[in-house]
């Protein structure tokens, strides 16, 4: 029996110098039949030719790209769909996590899926696709807006987290492929937001291992240390594991009680977690030494208890009845820590099989798309937390307290309290008679003017124990005070007590933040040009303001200043000016030279629609080269430049000057050579540009200029300069390039630098 504290996955540990890669060179074939194995054991009438549909779709999507590891990059798709299968989820399920990256990574849209899979499998593919389309002021606010979609996909449809949940674990368990710093940003995001969200849905399989592999990255010295010094007494802690449950079994099979008793595992992160908050050594973790007892009855758990309690004596303080009083998470066991053989201290849980089975899948295993029942109460209750985290963060528009407010409300502890009437109410530790008030209605905690515990008048930021008895003492003359938002501890009291000030000063900024703008356009000398009220709304648009009313009210209480408003008005003014005037220039330039009823005559291999006898050249910011989607951008008094069409150049003249751009074509007998620049990325091996340079040989094309370079993180970057004879040809070449060993990712770039589109 293998009882140690190693991942979740049940894997041996890795060593400090390299991590087993499960997916690398993986038959795709045999995976995707592996997943179907899986879905075949938990649902022998599934039909699966919907997920070999999916697969087939999600494979011709991303045919040609790869991972940063060098492996096919449908193998990811897989490996989610596999662990989905594991938690043995429905076939829309795996489905959307076969296709979870399309929409992301290649060309497909949502309306494509939907029509081949159904609109609820697009619904899923679209709640766990990034918003990669919308330009943010911060890697931060981009970060807070798309969980921010996350979250309000998963209140339609949980099965979203889940598809979140198994992409993070499946890219965590290849995250050795990526830079140091990449590693330690996605770790730190995983233990922060992803790992508590299992957690909060119950799934601890997923949990656990999240935890682990983000730990391992985060941590690097602090993991591999305790993982030798767990090793060095695992053969004296098996023998000690052992010997106990040998005792128990047959003390409770002598009782007539039927048990399965296993050695439990305890996980690295928590062993670490819980080691720096009590600060103590790895001996004085109780429970690092664990049995777990499965039964079939509640009646039976509290029957083991009574017995383990008898044959151990028990250490007060250690036992914890999260049957009676079950986490929100649906979690249920019985927890207790007795003095066992030889005196070890020795951790017993005690649970029936099904709430084994609730600890291991969560929400997963109480779903009403599985049981059938969409209106299913109990799994609305089980989700309430979801939605009151939605309301209270509803209003932060700022991404920064977002971001902390979500951390507090996903990462914290708990605290159960009773109200008078019995009822249990559960809180973050640390929370205060305030937070208990708003818990129970938002008008409660508005008239709030005392609290009692336990019988006692205590004062409002009084730490809340479990199983206080809370009676919130109210008034309907009260109402929030300031010092309230310094007293609560919880998001939502917060958020309540600032939108009863936002509501009550509201009418009182809309007067004041008029008055403002008017005096700072009459101190600015423009009374006679005082904005109309449309342009006002179109600049509090840029706010997130939508009526006049609402930026009046910004203005009144600070949340946006009034230079700011006047600024953008100016500008969108400036804006419209110059638009006419560029029109007007773009049209002085078209009467100047001859026009042409069609295409006009090629000009160094390229034609413009509607223009003749025009100065043409190619700009050096993208190198468009023949076989190009191209566009022309009308210059002052320089011609016509040629951009392809993926330039961000030509995507800034598009918004900003889009009068400008004309069509263009290439001249179909145009053969002349041109010159390309490649950037190769690969691993840092003797003999890897050599390799490459083979690849010219043999097609007999000859470098007119060659750079290699290493970096530090064992990652080599090659840059070529060749002369093509056609895109076919470049095309060629890139494939034949890409297929040499450790090259895992090839691109065009200008010579400027500009990434110009990757090997797909």
């Amino acid at each position: 029996m293998e009882i140690n504290a190693c991942l979740a996955s049940g894997q041996p540990q890795p060593s400090r110098k390299e991590t087993p890669n499960t997916t690398q060179n993986l038959d795709t074939g045999k995976s995707l039949e592996e997943l179907l194995q899986i879905i075949r054991g938990y649902n022998a009438k599934a039909d699966l030719s919907v997920v070999k549909d999916a697969y087939d779709y999600a494979a011709s999507a991303h045919r040609g790209q790869k991972r940063i590891s060098g492996e096919p990059y449908i193998v990811h798709p897989l490996e989610v769909a596999k662990i989905l299968a594991e938690l043995e989820l429905d076939l829309e399920t795996i489905v959307a996590g076969l296709l979870h990256d399309v929409v992301e990574d290649t060309g497909e849209t949502l309306t494509s899926i939907s029509e081949r899979f159904g609109s609820e499998t697009a619904l899923l593919v679209d709640g766990v696709t990034k918003l990669s389309r919308i330009e943010f002021k911060s890697k931060e606010e981009q970060q807070a807006e798309n969980l921010r979609k996350m979250f309000l996909a998963m209140a339609k449809d949980i099965r979203v987290i889940l598809i979140k949940l198994a992409d993070r674990l499946h890219n965590l368990r290849t995250l050795k492929y990526h830079p140091t710093p990449k590693q330690v940003e996605i770790a730190k995001e995983t233990l922060e937001i992803f790992a508590p969200l299992a957690h909060r849905l119950g799934i601890y399989r997923i949990k656990w291992e999240l935890e682990d592999l983000a730990f391992r990255f985060n941590e690097p010295e602090k993991y591999f240390d305790l993982v030798e010094r767990i090793a060095q007494t695992r053969k004296k802690r098996e023998e000690y594991i052992s010997s106990a449950i040998s005792v128990l079994k047959d003390k409770l099979s002598g009782m007539g009680l039927e048990v399965d008793i296993e050695g439990r595992p305890k996980h690295l992160y928590s062993i670490s977690v819980k080691m720096a908050k009590q600060k103590v050594g790895l001996n004085e973790i109780f429970d690092v030494l664990a049995v777990r007892c499965l039964v079939e009855t509640v009646r039976d758990c509290y029957a083991t208890l009574g017995i383990v309690h008898t044959m151990w004596t028990p250490i007060p303080g250690r036992f914890k009845d999260f049957i009676a009083m079950p986490k929100s998470n649906m979690y249920q066991s019985l927890h207790t820590t007795v003095v066992g053989p030889q005196g070890e201290p020795l951790e017993i849980q005690i649970r029936t099989r099904e709430m084994h089975r609730t600890a291991e899948y969560g929400i997963a295993a109480h779903w009403r798309y599985k049981e059938g029942s969409r209106g299913d109460r109990e799994f609305d209750k089980k989700l309430a937390w979801l939605r009151q985290l939605l309301e209270w963060q509803h209003d932060l528009r700022d991404a920064r307290e977002f971001m902390e407010n979500l951390k507090i409300d996903l990462f914290s502890d708990t605290v159960f309290v009773f109200s008078p009437k019995g009822d249990v109410v559960e809180l973050p530790a640390g929370s205060v008679p305030l937070d208990f008030a708003y818990r129970i209605h938002t008008d409660v905690g508005h008239r709030c003017v005392g609290a009692k515990i336990n019988g006692r008048i205590v004062p409002l930021d009084y730490v809340l124990k479990n199983g206080d008895i809370v009676e919130i003492l109210t008034s309907k003359n009260s109402f929030p005070k300031r010092d309230w938002l310094n007293i609560a501890k919880t998001s939502q009291s917060k958020t309540k007590i600032r939108q009863w000030f936002k509501k009550e000063q509201r009418e009182e900024n809309i007067l004041k933040g008029k008055e403002i703008l008017e005096r700072e356009v009459k101190k600015q000398g423009i009374e006679a040009d005082l904005p109309k009220p449309e342009k006002i709304i179109e600049a509090g648009k840029k706010f997130s303001l939508f009526t006049l009313d609402d930026i009046y009210a910004a203005i009144g209480d600070g949340a946006i200043t009034v230079n700011s408003v006047l600024s953008k008005i100016r500008a969108e003014e400036a804006k419209l000016e110059k638009k006419g005037l560029l029109a007007e220039e773009v049209q002085n330039i078209k009467n100047d030279v001859k026009p042409a009823a069609g295409w006009g005559k090629p000009m160094q291999g390229i034609r413009v629609k509607g223009i003749d006898n025009i100065l043409i050249r190619l700009s050096h910011c993208c190198n468009p080269v023949p076989g190009d989607p191209i566009t022309g951008y009308i210059t002052r008094g320089r011609g016509i430049s040629i951009h392809r069409n993926d330039c961000m150049n030509l995507i800034n003249y598009q918004r900003q000057e889009g009068e400008r751009l004309v069509e263009v074509a290439w001249d179909q007998e145009f053969t002349e050579p041109f010159q390309v620049k490649l950037e190769i990325n690969g691993l840092d091996r003797a003999g890897f540009l050599s390799d490459v340079m083979a690849v010219l040989v043999e097609m007999k094309i000859s470098a007119n200029w060659v750079t290699a370079r290493g970096r530090k993180d064992g990652a080599a970057v090659i840059e070529l300069v060749l002369t093509m004879k056609g895109i076919e040809q470049l095309d060629y070449i890139m494939t034949k390039i890409s297929r040499v060993k450790d090259v895992y990712d090839m691109r065009r770039v200008s010579f400027s630098g500009q990434t110009l589109g990757t090997l797909n």
